[in-house]
């Protein structure tokens, strides 16, 4: 498969032209990366208007995941989530509030958007909750809650994998979401590799009409790369109107380097990825299986992830973190009581063994019995946006409760807020945020003005 922007810049970088053009450091290497470090300039196309050499760089990507068309962004999925959204908003009627139903484990920057947009979120809650980042639901659970609306909804939001590696049956509520004549929007960040597993499990081909994948997250691309997938079964306007929507929120001076490197993973994915993806696979699932009569269990997940329960061994999941860490082991993400790995056909296998051995060190102790406090429904007082765009001040965790929450204060990972912009804190979400380890809370000030608070469409007290 060819690569365009990557022969370009090399092209260019080679023939020692006089750089009267930005970026400052005019291709005198202090990094190392300065020389391929370029603009729009002259025949390196524009992102946000393309139509040459990213536009076949593009191609080339809407070919390799069977999309309509396959867009890039070099400022990661949290800018495919604000136009996947404003997608949505550019269909509804003039004067129509937009209402999104989403799971409640949505990423800060599904927030963001909303405030930004100005929309509605109604969220659906799973049955039974057990942390903070997982949210099952079923298509049943979806069909329930449109039905239950006196108001319209206009998509339904997803994020599956979830950052524990839990996937949402796609595929069912991707045709509960179409029986009701609706979009499925899908936050796909940490499953950009399942369009090339041997039964290809990516949303889009499980029915998703919108799709954002961090290439950077699972594939051999440089941090900040990503793609919003059109499918070929998503509303002409959303085709017609994707680059403009990720134009609306993007910086005007895309990273040429990282359109490199989503540039010349096509190749890579084009040429042999699927049986190195496939001997990925097997060897996690190698690990897991070894690992097992050790009594080191790992937690159901997608294939590129090993996900421990550090409370079964004993442990809280940010010692296990340490420990793997003094081994010279760093892993993605850990709390008080989860561990994640994440692997890529990157990883040697002496990277592999060296995880194992470390993983065998560990000095386990009986195994602990605290549950994580899950927080029930909350009540907006306020609007996703009102909150966001209120005056505020932060405040100590213990002096919350009955405050109404304004933006969100939560880490990045996992970056799933405990409590919504606009909710009214709880006493068990008080609790919950100082599980999780958060010290203080960013709430509205007291005296908010009426004028200030648009009306809220779909929000009720549990």
């Amino acid at each position: 498969m060819n690569t365009p922007i990557v022969d370009f810049v090399a092209a260019y970088a080679a023939s020692g032209a006089a750089r009267f053009h930005m970026p400052g450091h005019k291709g005198v290497s202090r990094l190392g990366c300065e020389p391929l470090d370029i603009t729009e300039i002259d025949g390196a196309d524009v992102l946000y208007g393309a139509d040459g050499i990213i536009r076949e760089s593009e191609e080339n990507a809407t070919a390799l995941f069977g999309s309509a068309h396959t867009f890039y962004s070099t400022e990661g999925s949290s800018l495919c989530i604000k136009a996947m959204l404003a997608l949505v908003a550019s269909t509804t009627k003039k004067g129509e509030r937009v209402r999104i139903l989403a799971a409640r484990n949505a990423h800060k920057a599904f927030l963001y958007a909303a405030a930004l947009l100005n929309l509605d979120v109604v969220w659906l809650y799973p049955k039974e909750k057990s942390h903070l980042c997982a949210c099952p639901i079923t298509a049943a659970d979806v069909s329930a809650a449109l039905v239950s609306q006196k108001k319209k909804i206009h998509a339904v939001y997803l994020t599956s994998p979830d950052y524990l590696g839990q996937t949402q049956d796609v595929k069912g509520i991707a045709d509960a979401c179409h029986a009701a004549e609706l979009p499925l929007l899908v936050d796909n960040a940490h499953g950009a590799y399942l369009a090339f597993t041997e039964e290809n499990a990516h949303p889009l081909t499980l029915g998703a009409d919108l799709c954002c994948d961090s290439a950077h997250k699972t594939l051999p691309v440089l941090t900040g790369g990503a793609y919003l997938h059109v499918s070929k079964n998503a509303p002409e306007s959303f085709l017609e109107g994707a680059r403009n929507a990720l134009a609306l929120f993007a910086s005007t001076s895309p990273s040429y380097l990282i359109l490199q490197s989503l540039d010349l993973c096509n190749r890579e994915l084009a040429e042999g990825y699927r049986e190195r993806l496939a001997q990925c696979i097997r060897t996690v699932r190698s690990l897991k299986r070894s690992l097992a009569p050790f009594g080191i269990n790992a937690e159901p997940s997608e294939p590129l992830k090993l996900v421990l329960n550090a409370h079964t061994l004993g442990l809280r999941g940010d010692e296990l973190a340490a420990h793997l860490k003094s081994q010279n082991v760093v892993i993605e993400f850990a709390d008080r009581q989860f561990a994640v790995l994440m692997f890529t056909p990157d990883n040697t296998d002496v990277e592999f063994s060296v995880l194992y051995d470390a993983l065998l060190t560990l000095h386990r102790r009986a195994p602990l019995r605290e549950n994580a406090p899950t927080p029930t429904k909350a009540r907006a007082a306020l609007s996703i946006r009102d909150a966001i765009f209120a005056a505020s001040e932060i405040v100590p965790v213990e002096e919350a409760e009955g405050r109404i929450c304004a933006a969100p204060l939560v880490s990045c990972p996992p970056a799933v807020p405990i409590v919504i912009s606009g909710e009214v804190i709880k006493k068990d979400a008080a609790t919950a945020l100082t599980y999780y380890g958060s010290k203080t809370v960013r709430v509205v000030k007291r005296a908010v003005p009426a004028s200030l608070c648009s009306p809220i469409a779909g929000f009720r007290d549990p």
